[in-house]
Protein backbone atom coordinates (compact mmCIF):
# COMPACT_ATOMS: atom_id res chain seq x y z
CA UNK A 1 0.00 0.00 0.00
CA UNK A 2 0.89 3.65 -0.37
CA UNK A 3 -0.41 6.37 1.66
CA UNK A 4 -2.92 3.63 2.65
CA UNK A 5 -4.37 3.14 -0.20
CA UNK A 6 -4.54 -0.49 -2.28
CA UNK A 7 -6.12 -1.54 -5.12
CA UNK A 8 -9.84 -3.17 -4.57
CA UNK A 9 -10.66 -4.76 -7.71
CA UNK A 10 -8.64 -4.55 -11.18
CA UNK A 11 -10.04 -4.55 -14.17
CA UNK A 12 -13.35 -3.24 -12.47
CA UNK A 13 -15.87 -2.48 -15.82
CA UNK A 14 -15.29 0.69 -15.82
CA UNK A 15 -17.61 0.84 -12.16
CA UNK A 16 -18.95 3.63 -11.70
CA UNK A 17 -21.42 4.47 -8.79
CA UNK A 18 -20.67 2.10 -5.52
CA UNK A 19 -22.83 1.69 -2.33
CA UNK A 20 -23.60 -1.01 0.61
CA UNK A 21 -26.63 -3.69 0.07
CA UNK A 22 -27.97 -4.33 3.88
CA UNK A 23 -26.07 -7.01 4.24
CA UNK A 24 -22.83 -4.83 3.90
CA UNK A 25 -22.12 -6.25 0.65
CA UNK A 26 -20.53 -4.25 -2.21
CA UNK A 27 -23.10 -2.81 -4.88
CA UNK A 28 -20.92 -2.10 -8.28
CA UNK A 29 -22.51 0.13 -11.07
CA UNK A 30 -20.91 -1.53 -14.11
CA UNK A 31 -20.13 0.43 -17.16
CA UNK A 32 -18.47 -1.67 -19.45
CA UNK A 33 -20.82 -4.49 -18.95
CA UNK A 34 -24.33 -2.92 -18.87
CA UNK A 35 -24.97 -4.12 -15.50
CA UNK A 36 -24.97 -3.87 -11.33
CA UNK A 37 -23.29 -6.42 -9.67
CA UNK A 38 -23.38 -7.52 -6.21
CA UNK A 39 -19.64 -8.55 -4.76
CA UNK A 40 -19.83 -11.79 -2.74
CA UNK A 41 -17.84 -12.93 0.28
CA UNK A 42 -15.50 -14.69 -1.60
CA UNK A 43 -14.45 -11.54 -3.59
CA UNK A 44 -16.43 -12.50 -7.27
CA UNK A 45 -19.16 -10.87 -8.42
CA UNK A 46 -22.70 -11.90 -9.22
CA UNK A 47 -25.25 -9.78 -11.65
CA UNK A 48 -27.89 -8.44 -10.28
CA UNK A 49 -29.97 -6.04 -12.45
CA UNK A 50 -28.88 -6.86 -16.50
CA UNK A 51 -31.76 -6.32 -18.82
CA UNK A 52 -35.36 -5.25 -19.34
CA UNK A 53 -38.04 -6.01 -21.31
CA UNK A 54 -35.30 -8.45 -22.79
CA UNK A 55 -32.57 -5.66 -23.74
CA UNK A 56 -29.48 -5.15 -22.50
CA UNK A 57 -29.31 -2.09 -19.40
CA UNK A 58 -28.35 1.62 -21.10
CA UNK A 59 -24.77 1.88 -18.30
CA UNK A 60 -26.29 1.59 -14.58
CA UNK A 61 -24.92 5.07 -13.17
CA UNK A 62 -25.34 5.63 -9.66
CA UNK A 63 -27.35 3.68 -6.71
CA UNK A 64 -28.81 3.63 -3.05
CA UNK A 65 -30.07 1.06 -0.73
CA UNK A 66 -33.64 1.93 0.77
CA UNK A 67 -34.18 1.16 4.67
CA UNK A 68 -36.19 -2.25 3.41
CA UNK A 69 -32.98 -3.60 1.12
CA UNK A 70 -34.26 -2.34 -2.46
CA UNK A 71 -31.74 -0.91 -4.41
CA UNK A 72 -32.39 1.55 -6.62
CA UNK A 73 -30.73 2.29 -9.72
CA UNK A 74 -29.91 5.25 -12.38
CA UNK A 75 -29.66 3.72 -16.27
CA UNK A 76 -28.26 6.86 -18.44
CA UNK A 77 -26.03 6.12 -21.85
CA UNK A 78 -22.62 7.03 -20.36
CA UNK A 79 -21.27 3.83 -20.45
CA UNK A 80 -21.94 3.42 -24.45
CA UNK A 81 -19.48 6.19 -25.54
CA UNK A 82 -15.92 5.89 -25.52
CA UNK A 83 -13.91 7.67 -22.37
CA UNK A 84 -16.83 6.64 -20.20
CA UNK A 85 -17.16 2.91 -20.83
CA UNK A 86 -16.95 1.04 -24.26
CA UNK A 87 -18.77 2.20 -27.58
CA UNK A 88 -21.74 0.19 -28.43
CA UNK A 89 -25.63 1.03 -29.56
CA UNK A 90 -27.70 1.80 -27.55
CA UNK A 91 -30.92 -0.90 -27.03
CA UNK A 92 -33.34 0.98 -25.05
CA UNK A 93 -34.92 3.47 -26.28
CA UNK A 94 -34.85 5.98 -23.06
CA UNK A 95 -32.80 6.92 -19.85
CA UNK A 96 -34.82 5.11 -16.60
CA UNK A 97 -34.51 4.66 -13.12
CA UNK A 98 -35.12 1.03 -11.83
CA UNK A 99 -35.28 -1.08 -8.85
CA UNK A 100 -33.80 -4.04 -8.16
CA UNK A 101 -36.01 -7.19 -8.64
CA UNK A 102 -35.53 -11.34 -8.08
CA UNK A 103 -34.30 -12.00 -11.33
CA UNK A 104 -31.16 -9.77 -12.76
CA UNK A 105 -33.50 -9.63 -16.17
CA UNK A 106 -36.85 -8.29 -14.65
CA UNK A 107 -35.54 -4.69 -12.78
CA UNK A 108 -38.79 -2.36 -11.89
CA UNK A 109 -38.64 0.34 -14.14
CA UNK A 110 -39.93 3.31 -11.81
CA UNK A 111 -39.70 6.37 -14.38
CA UNK A 112 -38.37 6.70 -18.21
CA UNK A 113 -38.61 10.31 -18.83
CA UNK A 114 -34.97 11.38 -17.64
CA UNK A 115 -32.48 12.99 -20.27
CA UNK A 116 -29.67 12.05 -18.08
CA UNK A 117 -30.69 10.63 -14.90
CA UNK A 118 -27.63 10.33 -12.58
CA UNK A 119 -27.16 10.78 -8.35
CA UNK A 120 -29.81 9.69 -6.13
CA UNK A 121 -30.61 9.56 -2.66
CA UNK A 122 -33.38 9.28 -0.11
CA UNK A 123 -34.88 11.21 2.33
CA UNK A 124 -33.57 10.59 6.58
CA UNK A 125 -37.20 9.20 6.61
CA UNK A 126 -37.10 7.00 3.67
CA UNK A 127 -40.43 8.42 1.95
CA UNK A 128 -38.85 10.44 -0.55
CA UNK A 129 -35.85 9.79 -3.45
CA UNK A 130 -34.00 12.63 -5.09
CA UNK A 131 -32.64 11.73 -8.66
CA UNK A 132 -31.08 14.52 -10.44
CA UNK A 133 -30.58 14.94 -14.42
CA UNK A 134 -27.26 15.76 -15.68
CA UNK A 135 -28.23 17.57 -18.93
CA UNK A 136 -31.55 19.71 -17.46
CA UNK A 137 -29.52 20.37 -14.37
CA UNK A 138 -31.92 20.07 -11.84
CA UNK A 139 -33.11 17.87 -9.24
CA UNK A 140 -36.18 15.76 -8.78
CA UNK A 141 -38.26 14.36 -5.91
CA UNK A 142 -40.38 11.57 -5.87
CA UNK A 143 -42.90 10.04 -3.40
CA UNK A 144 -41.66 6.21 -2.70
CA UNK A 145 -45.10 4.24 -1.96
CA UNK A 146 -45.94 1.31 -0.24
CA UNK A 147 -44.67 -1.59 -2.61
CA UNK A 148 -41.56 0.46 -3.46
CA UNK A 149 -42.47 2.35 -6.61
CA UNK A 150 -42.51 5.85 -7.42
CA UNK A 151 -44.93 8.53 -7.71
CA UNK A 152 -44.72 12.92 -8.23
CA UNK A 153 -41.50 14.00 -9.81
CA UNK A 154 -41.92 17.48 -9.45
CA UNK A 155 -38.14 19.58 -9.77
CA UNK A 156 -36.78 20.40 -6.44
CA UNK A 157 -34.12 22.18 -7.22
CA UNK A 158 -31.57 23.59 -10.10
CA UNK A 159 -28.32 23.06 -10.07
CA UNK A 160 -26.75 25.64 -12.14
CA UNK A 161 -23.72 28.23 -11.87
CA UNK A 162 -20.50 29.10 -12.65
CA UNK A 163 -17.81 27.03 -12.70
CA UNK A 164 -17.01 23.28 -13.96
CA UNK A 165 -19.59 20.84 -13.49
CA UNK A 166 -22.85 19.44 -13.71
CA UNK A 167 -24.85 17.32 -11.55
CA UNK A 168 -24.01 14.05 -10.33
CA UNK A 169 -22.95 12.43 -7.35
CA UNK A 170 -25.65 13.42 -4.67
CA UNK A 171 -25.48 12.89 -0.69
CA UNK A 172 -27.86 13.35 2.26
CA UNK A 173 -25.78 14.39 5.68
CA UNK A 174 -27.95 14.15 9.15
CA UNK A 175 -29.78 17.32 9.19
CA UNK A 176 -31.63 16.24 5.97
CA UNK A 177 -29.21 18.61 3.75
CA UNK A 178 -28.64 17.62 0.30
CA UNK A 179 -25.08 17.59 -1.29
CA UNK A 180 -25.39 17.48 -5.19
CA UNK A 181 -22.25 17.89 -7.55
CA UNK A 182 -22.32 20.75 -9.66
CA UNK A 183 -21.14 23.59 -11.65
CA UNK A 184 -17.51 25.27 -9.50
CA UNK A 185 -17.94 22.21 -6.69
CA UNK A 186 -20.54 20.65 -4.58
CA UNK A 187 -23.86 22.18 -4.23
CA UNK A 188 -25.36 22.28 -0.76
CA UNK A 189 -29.47 22.34 -0.19
CA UNK A 190 -31.38 22.61 2.79
CA UNK A 191 -34.31 19.96 3.27
CA UNK A 192 -36.67 22.80 1.67
CA UNK A 193 -34.93 23.55 -1.12
CA UNK A 194 -33.05 26.71 0.00
CA UNK A 195 -29.74 26.52 -1.44
CA UNK A 196 -26.79 27.01 1.07
CA UNK A 197 -23.98 27.52 -0.82
CA UNK A 198 -21.62 25.71 -2.99
CA UNK A 199 -18.35 23.96 -1.33
CA UNK A 200 -15.06 24.79 -4.36
CA UNK A 201 -13.96 22.25 -5.45
CA UNK A 202 -11.29 23.49 -8.91
CA UNK A 203 -11.94 19.99 -11.07
CA UNK A 204 -15.20 18.98 -12.28
CA UNK A 205 -16.72 16.78 -9.25
CA UNK A 206 -17.96 13.41 -9.74
CA UNK A 207 -19.23 12.06 -6.60
CA UNK A 208 -18.63 12.21 -2.58
CA UNK A 209 -19.06 10.42 0.43
CA UNK A 210 -19.47 11.04 4.22
CA UNK A 211 -16.28 9.30 6.05
CA UNK A 212 -14.19 9.19 9.42
CA UNK A 213 -15.46 8.01 12.66
CA UNK A 214 -17.88 11.15 12.99
CA UNK A 215 -18.90 11.20 9.74
CA UNK A 216 -17.64 15.03 9.00
CA UNK A 217 -15.38 14.13 6.78
CA UNK A 218 -16.40 14.88 3.35
CA UNK A 219 -14.25 12.80 0.31
CA UNK A 220 -14.90 13.80 -3.00
CA UNK A 221 -13.99 12.37 -6.05
CA UNK A 222 -13.02 14.51 -8.94
CA UNK A 223 -11.31 14.62 -12.64
CA UNK A 224 -8.15 13.65 -11.22
CA UNK A 225 -7.84 13.85 -7.96
CA UNK A 226 -9.62 12.36 -4.33
CA UNK A 227 -10.53 15.62 -2.30
CA UNK A 228 -11.32 15.95 1.35
CA UNK A 229 -12.94 18.52 3.73
CA UNK A 230 -14.29 19.38 7.22
CA UNK A 231 -17.61 19.70 7.26
CA UNK A 232 -20.00 21.03 10.26
CA UNK A 233 -22.84 18.50 10.34
CA UNK A 234 -22.45 15.14 9.94
CA UNK A 235 -23.42 13.17 7.26
CA UNK A 236 -25.08 9.43 7.02
CA UNK A 237 -23.44 6.36 6.18
CA UNK A 238 -23.34 5.18 2.91
CA UNK A 239 -26.26 3.11 1.65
Amino acid sequence: ATDGVTTFRKPCAKSNGLTWDREGRLLACEHATSQVTVTLADGSTQPIATHWNGKQLNSPNDIVCAADGGIYFTDPPYGRAEFFGVPRAQELSFQGVFRVGADPRTPTLLVDDFDRPNGLCFSRDGRRLFVNDTARQHIRVFDVKGDGTLAGGRVWAETKGEGKGAPDGMKLDSQGNIYCCGPGGIHVFSPDAVDLGVIPVPEYTANMVFGDDDLRSLYITASTSVYRIRVRVPGLAAL
